[in-house]
């Protein structure tokens, strides 16, 4: 049976010893003392299944947002450093609006 990243996470340890006692592999010996956090990313190796969930940003350009959260933090520390709040609130507001926008692109 083929088994995703999320549903290995989701399986209680005893559950997942009993998959690794079905596969015959060196890195697997002496699973029964390994705890979870041991087995699963060895599990995941044996299985061929990705390690973690991949998100992709879809109808944005990731880079170039970054690159404006980027100057708008320097911005951010220059009106941090002068004692200016309002230069300070309107570049975190905007930061956020950004993270926020990436955020909502993630699929």
């Amino acid at each position: 049976m083929a088994y995703t990243y999320q549903e290995l996470h989701h399986m209680k340890v005893t559950a997942l010893r009993e998959i690794a006692d079905g596969l015959d592999d060196e890195r697997l010996e002496g699973n029964s003392q390994m705890n979870k956090d041991h087995l699963l990313p060895i599990l995941c190796d044996v299985l061929g299944v990705e390690s973690h969930a991949h998100h992709e940003v879809v109808g944005i350009d990731k880079a170039s947002i970054k690159g404006q959260i980027k100057a708008l933090k320097a911005a951010r520390d220059e009106a941090v450093a002068a004692h200016d709040k309002t230069r300070t609130k309107a570049a975190r507001r905007e930061i956020h609006h950004l993270k926020r926008k990436l955020h909502q692109s993630t699929v």
